[in-house]
């Protein structure tokens, strides 16, 4: 293992202030850096000796020998322990938990992010299977902790092995139930799970909390449990290594990897790099970003994809199509870049709104597009010869509706991650948006 760097921004918030030095030795579970605002506590995943402490991040170098020991965090409520152990969402988001389920829900509900709708990732639904109860115990640690009646599980219903095991789990738990989702994306997004669960469409600017709901990852659950039970600090991270692999384009999934373990060691761990590539991702293919192998992996990293090389479009002219579901309008012209396009026109996907001034942009109806039409139209008007669109699986269907009959050709930004995956490109949803539930949502 190289040197872990833990950067001191990983969560939704101010970055972490450092308290340790250069030269101090630390264990697994070391209290190494502290919230300054909105933010967790930041610990070391590994034996080793600060080796660097810079503006953004720790430098360990790790001791050739790791023990399985770490220092527990220190015993209090529930919810102290769950601040304490500096847990955040684990999805991506990163928004810190302890802020998260200190809301109290009155009743309300504890949904569950079991989507794992990023196409190609694992480790997700490999926990449900593995790990059931203590799942299950962290949803509950939840539901006391926020005061919530009722636990609602949103998986997708192709998962039919991890779904077995969560009916075996919850048999006796009257308040527990599962919801099942269609295998489109973007189901996991926030509002698409109070929305499928509960019936409720939220404005873009609106949180759960307006459904009396809060929407927990399901890794986020099992830390929580961690904590709860075992004082275990925040400081590992389950994640998938997919695409062009020597050990084949599977996805290869790891457990408790220490946070700050570079993505050289993790694709290492998978085999290594089969030849040339295209790019390595961080995240998913929808909303990940391109990463170099020196890079750190985080509390929110959750998968690393080394894709197929990029087309060559030979300088023809492009437009791009931003959506909130995808990458961001950076990412689109980075994308262009790659493929040696040139830009020529840009417009959002007519449901993509600003919450505030340069906020994310947002779905007003995620997974539930009205068309594309007009945004073809403008393409085509400005010249464009091929667009490379970011959409939801319901969007590019709407653009797969204009585009041809415009002689329009179609990238998805997800197309090299898809060919790599051998997963079927982003174009026509044949998929039923409609999912029959399990009786008594059991």
């Amino acid at each position: 293992m190289g040197n872990v760097q833990i950067l001191l921004r990983q969560h939704v918030g101010a970055p972490c202030e450092a308290i340790v030095k250069a030269g101090d030795k630390v264990e697994k579970g070391t209290l190494i850096a502290t919230p300054t605002g909105l933010g967790a506590n930041i610990f070391s995943s590994v034996y080793g000796v600060v080796e660097e402490v810079l503006e953004d991040r720790i430098v360990i170098k790790p001791d050739e020998e790791q023990k399985d020991e770490f220092v527990p965090i220190k015993e209090g409520s529930k919810l102290e322990m769950v601040k304490e152990a500096g847990i955040v969402g684990m999805g991506g988001a990163g928004f810190p938990t302890g802020v998260k389920i200190g809301t109290d829900l009155h009743g309300g509900y504890i949904l569950v992010n079991a989507a794992e709708c990023e196409p190609g990732l694992r480790h997700n639904i490999q926990q449900i299977e593995e790990k059931t109860d203590i799942t299950i115990r962290g949803l509950k640690y939840c539901m006391e902790i926020s005061n919530a009646a009722k636990g609602i599980i949103a998986i997708k219903k192709k998962n039919e092995k991890a779904i077995e095991f969560l009916r075996e789990a919850i048999k006796d738990e009257d308040n527990i139930t599962i919801h099942l989702l269609p295998d489109i994306y973007p189901m996991g997004e926030e509002r698409a799970v109070v929305r499928e669960c509960l019936g409720k469409l939220l404005d873009p600017t609106q949180l759960p909390s307006a459904a009396d709901a809060v929407v927990i990852n399901c890794e986020t659950l099992l830390r929580i449990a961690e904590a709860i039970e075992l004082k275990k600090p925040c400081f590992s991270k389950n994640m998938t290594v997919i695409g062009k692999i020597n050990g084949g384009n599977e996805p290869h999934v790891f457990m408790d990897v220490p946070v700050g373990t570079c993505v050289a060691d993790m694709i290492e761990k998978a085999g290594g790099i089969d030849g040339t590539y295209g790019e390595i991702i961080m995240g998913g293919a929808f909303t990940g970003k391109s990463t170099t192998l020196d890079a750190p992996t985080t509390k929110t990293t959750g998968g690393i994809i080394v894709t197929v090389e990029f087309p060559d479009l030979h300088g023809a002219p492009v437009g791009l199509l931003v959506c909130a579901c995808g990458g961001s309008e950076d990412r689109m012209r980075e994308l262009c870049e790659k493929m040696n396009g040139k830009v020529v026109s840009v417009a959002r996907c007519k449901q993509a709104v600003e919450p505030k001034p340069g906020a994310a942009l947002k779905c007003e109806n995620p997974g539930n597009c009205p068309g594309q039409a007009q945004k073809c139209l403008q393409f085509k008007k400005d010249g464009a010869e091929y667009i490379i669109i970011g959409n939801c699986s319901d969007c590019s269907n709407t653009v797969m509706g204009s585009a041809p009959k415009l002689k329009l050709k179609t990238f998805h930004q997800t197309d090299h991650v898809m060919r790599t995956i051998g997963h079927p490109l982003y174009r026509r949803l044949t998929v039923s948006k409609e999912v029959d539930q399990l009786p008594n949502g059991k």
